[in-house]
């Protein structure tokens, strides 16, 4: 990476209080190279991530190596949806009214695209998700830039990430007595240490990082979002590639060995994206890593 070109920052920043998360489609077929130029003349903000999605890339005739459709998976009595979009922003920060502007604002210059999502998302009780239970515990911060960057070739600086919005049935969770809604996780909500009793099923087990071959570490950067009537958690993962979080959440969903995650008991994904988040080189996103596809 040159002196001239990084990484967007907000892929790296910690966790704000506040953010929005947006989803984009393109408003028709052949929207994909307006939409692309569009996103050449945007401001490259600190805080504000932007990914470009298969379908915005391939619909420009172009490609980005690793980059790929979001899967749909189906497990025992499990579905994780693919809602693959063509934009990902998350706008980091401020209050709501001005993430509003910035969003109007976005829209009109990206031009021929359609919102799909629009998520206002916050911090809740210094980093935990609404089920009362800390969120990333095994982030690996120290190894942040490693596991969330590209390291190499025209993507040297971007990063890949995965995207999903969690809707939580908080009564189901609820109902359990302590030490079964405890097992469901892993983890003691008091205190949030790992059991040493945990089933194989308990969410820790099965999204271990480092007990898969290669270790599949990814940096989290998920918040809860929602009201009295639909909440839960959006899901966001950085990497390197798109390679760990696929083997982890195909783990999750039982298709390594038929035990799906207890986490389903209560919650369930209801969208599903992978994006490609460009590098930034003189305050624009650097789009070298887009190469005419070969068919």
């Amino acid at each position: 990476m040159s002196e001239t070109t990084t990484h967007q920052p907000a892929v790296l920043a910690e966790v704000p209080s506040e953010g929005t998360f947006l989803t984009f489609d393109l408003a028709h077929v052949g929207a994909a190279a307006h939409v692309l130029e569009a996103v050449k003349r945007l401001d490259a903000r600190d805080d504000m991530v932007l990914g470009l999605g298969e379908p915005l890339v391939r619909g420009a005739g172009l490609a980005v190596e690793g980059l790929r459709g979001f899967p749909a998976l189906a497990g025992p009595s499990v579905g994780v949806p693919s809602t693959q979009g063509a934009l990902f922003v998350f706008l980091s920060g401020g209050d709501g009214g001005e993430r509003v502007h910035r969003a109007r604002e976005l829209v009109a210059a990206l031009g021929e695209v359609r919102v799909v999502e629009d998520v206002p998302a916050f911090s809740y009780a210094g980093g935990r998700d609404l089920s009362g239970y800390e969120d990333g515990t095994e982030n690996p911060e120290e190894r942040a830039a490693e596991v969330a960057l590209v390291a190499e070739g025209p993507g040297k600086g971007g990063s890949f990430v995965a995207v999903q919005r969690w809707v939580h049935t908080l009564s189901a969770l609820e109902a359990m007595s302590p030490a079964a809604r405890d097992h469901v996780i892993g983890r003691s909500r008091d205190t949030n240490e790992e059991l040493s009793d945990a089933p194989e099923s308990a969410h820790v087990k099965r999204s271990a990082q480092e007990s898969f071959t290669p270790e599949a570490f990814m940096l989290r950067r998920s918040m809860p979002y929602g009201s009295t009537k639909e909440h839960g958690l959006v899901f966001v993962a950085y990497g390197a590639s798109l390679d760990a979080y696929e083997r982890v959440m195909r783990r999750m969903a039982g298709l390594d060995d038929g035990i799906r995650d207890a986490i389903f008991s209560y919650s369930r994904p209801v969208t599903g994206g992978y994006y490609f988040c460009p590098p930034v080189r003189h305050r624009r996103y650097d789009l070298a890593a887009l190469v005419a596809s070969g068919g």
